[in-house]
C-alpha cells in the first residue's frame, strides 16, 4: 500500500568526475541508497530521483518530484557539484529543501589515503568525502534566489543527524495531516472570550484544513435514533476506557453514552480528523440536554486520534492536532492556579482530555454544575504522567497565524479534585518568567499540552509553513 506522506530525495554530483575516478560514482549512489533506506524506516514513501549531474537531469528530475507531490526535499550533496544543477530542481519543485551534508565516516582515514601512493586514486578518495565543499556555495545560491532551505550535518551512522532528519520527516507528517484534516465546528463561541475568536479563512489558508460547519440538529437527530444495542455497547466502553465513579448517576450514564454514539455518527458522517464545539442552548431546551452530556464522548473521540476542544477554540483544535500527529497526543488545558512555593503552574481543564497523557485511569465522576456554562452532568478527572511535557498553542496576531510552544515538565503534587483535568507543570525559566513571557506572546487562554520534549519538530513545521514560532524557555 502507498505510504501517504512523501517525501522527495535527489543527489548532487559532479559529472566531470564519473569519467577520472571509475569507482566515485557507483560507490556515492550508494551513500544515496542508505539515506533513503533509512528515511523509509519512518515510514514515509522516499522518491528517490537519483544522482542529478546534469541540467537536463535537473529539469527531468523536477518534474518527477513536482508529479509525486512530496511535503519536502531531500539533497544529498554526494561530492562537489554545480549550483546549477541544483537551483532548477529547487524553484521548479517549490517546496523547502533539506540539504544533507553527511559524509560517509567521521573523518578520513588520512593514513590510507596518503599511502595509496597514486595521487588519482588519493584525490577520488577524497572526493567521496567531499560533501563539505558544495554547502557555502549553494546556501548562497539559495538565499540570493529565496529558496527556503535547511542543513543537516553530519555523517551516514551520526546519530544526532539522524535525529534531525526524523525530526523533518515528522514535521512534514504534520504539515500533510493539517492539509488533510477536516475540521468540524460545532455551535458558537463562548460569548465574551474575544481571545478564542478566530479567522477561520486564514486557518485554511495557513495549515489547509477544511473547515466543515456542523449543525446542533444534525447531532439531535443521531441521538434520537441511537439503538439500545449501539447505547449498550457505548456503555461498555464507558467502563473499559474510564474509572466510573460508583456516584455517577445511571441516568447521567446513559445520557452521555447516548450523546457519545451520536458524536460518533456525526464525525464519521463528515469524516472529520477534529472539531471544535459549543453551545448553551435555551434553558431546557433539548440542545442543552445534548450539549451538557459531550465531554465523555469527546474524551474518547479526542484519546482516538480526533481531538475535541471546547469552547468553540478552533485555534486550540489546532493546536491539539498538531500535537496528536507527532504523536504527542494533546490535551485540552487552561492555566489553573500558580504554586509559588514548588514552583509550578497547574493546568487543567472540564475535559476533553487524551487517555495516553494519565498518569492513572481516566475518572468519569458527575458534576453539580459546569462552571461559567449551563446545566451539570459528567466529566473527567485526571493528571498528567510524570515527564517531559510541550505547551502548544496556535496563536492569531496582527501579523497572522503563529505557533508558541514551550517544554516543561508534568510533576508530582497535589491537585485539584474538582472533576477537571488537573497537572502541575514546572518550567525552566520558574512559573513568575514562565507565565509573563507565555501571555506576552498573545495565545488564547487555552493550550494544547502533549508528552514529550517537541519543540525542535515543532519549529520545523513552523518553517514548511512558513510561519513564526516563538519558543518559551
Amino acid at each position: 500500500m502507498q505510504k501517504s506522506v512523501k517525501v522527495g530525495l535527489w543527489g548532487v554530483g559532479l559529472n566531470t568526475y564519473w569519467g577520472q575516478f571509475e569507482e566515485l560514482l557507483p560507490r556515492l549512489l550508494d551513500y544515496q541508497e542508505k539515506i533513503k533506506a533509512g528515511i523509509e524506516k519512518m515510514d514515509v514513501e522516499v522518491v528517490n530521483v537519483g544522482m542529478v549531474d546534469s541540467l537536463q537531469k535537473a529539469n527531468e528530475s523536477a518534474a518527477l518530484l513536482k508529479q509525486a507531490d512530496v511535503e519536502l526535499l531531500f539533497l544529498f550533496i554526494s561530492t562537489y557539484a554545480l549550483s546549477s544543477t541544483v537551483l532548477p530542481v529547487a524553484q521548479q519543485v517549490g517546496k523547502p529543501v533539506v540539504m544533507l551534508n553527511m559524509q560517509p565516516v567521521p573523518a578520513i582515514n588520512y593514513q590510507e589515503l596518503n599511502s595509496m601512493g597514486d595521487r588519482g586514486k588519493m584525490t577520488g578518495e577524497w572526493l567521496a568525502h567531499c560533501q563539505a565543499c558544495s554547502v557555502p556555495e549553494f546556501a548562497c545560491v539559495f538565499n540570493r534566489s529565496g529558496i527556503r532551505y535547511d542543513i543537516v550535518t553530519g555523517y551516514l551512522s551520526d546519530e544526532l543527524a539522524w535525529k534531525e532528519i526524523a525530526y523533518w520527516v515528522d514535521a512534514a507528517r504534520v504539515v500533510h495531516g493539517m492539509r488533510m484534516n477536516r475540521l468540524g465546528i460545532l455551535g458558537n463561541y463562548y460569548c465574551g472570550m474575544l481571545d478564542v475568536y478566530t479567522d477561520v479563512t486564514q486557518q485554511s489558508s495557513v495549515f489547509g484544513t477544511h473547515v466543515e460547519l456542523l449543525e446542533m440538529c444534525e447531532l439531535k437527530a443521531y441521538r434520537d435514533g441511537v439503538t439500545d444495542e449501539e447505547l449498550k455497547y457505548k456503555l461498555e466502553q464507558f467502563y473499559d476506557k474510564f474509572d466510573v465513579e460508583p456516584s455517577c448517576a445511571l441516568e447521567e450514564l446513559v445520557r452521555a453514552a447516548r450523546t457519545s454514539v451520536a458524536l460518533d455518527k456525526l464525525v464519521d458522517a463528515h469524516q472529520l480528523g477534529a472539531m471544535a464545539y459549543y453551545y448553551e442552548g435555551f434553558r431546557g431546551n433539548d440542545y442543552e440536554n445534548i450539549v451538557t452530556s459531550v465531554i465523555a464522548g469527546n474524551t474518547l473521540l479526542t484519546g482516538s486520534g480526533i481531538p475535541i476542544a471546547g469552547e468553540c477554540e478552533v485555534k486550540n483544535a489546532q493546536a491539539m492536532k498538531i500535537m496528536s500527529l507527532l504523536k504527542a497526543c494533546g490535551s485540552f488545558s487552561e492555566f489553573y492556579a500558580m504554586d509559588f512555593q514548588d514552583d509550578v503552574v497547574m493546568l487543567g481543564h472540564d475535559g476533553p482530555a487524551h487517555f495516553a497523557i494519565a498518569e492513572e485511569k481516566v475518572k468519569l465522576v458527575p458534576l453539580p454544575l459546569y462552571h461559567g456554562k449551563p446545566g451539570k452532568g459528567l466529566s473527567i478527572q485526571m493528571s498528567v504522567k510524570p515527564g517531559d511535557v510541550t505547551l502548544l498553542s496556535v496563536c492569531e496576531g496582527r501579523d497572522g497565524v503563529f505557533l508558541l510552544a514551550a517544554e516543561g515538565e508534568a510533576v508530582r503534587g497535589e491537585t485539584l479534585h474538582i472533576g477537571n483535568t488537573n497537572s502541575r507543570y514546572r518550567f525552566p525559566c520558574g512559573v513568575r518568567r514562565f507565565m509573563d513571557m507565555w501571555s506576552k506572546a498573545g495565545p488564547s487562554h487555552h493550550c494544547a499540552i502533549g508528552v514529550g520534549h517537541k519543540v525542535q519538530e515543532l519549529q520545523k513545521v513552523a518553517f514548511l509553513l512558513n510561519i513564526p514560532i516563538v519558543v518559551i524557555g
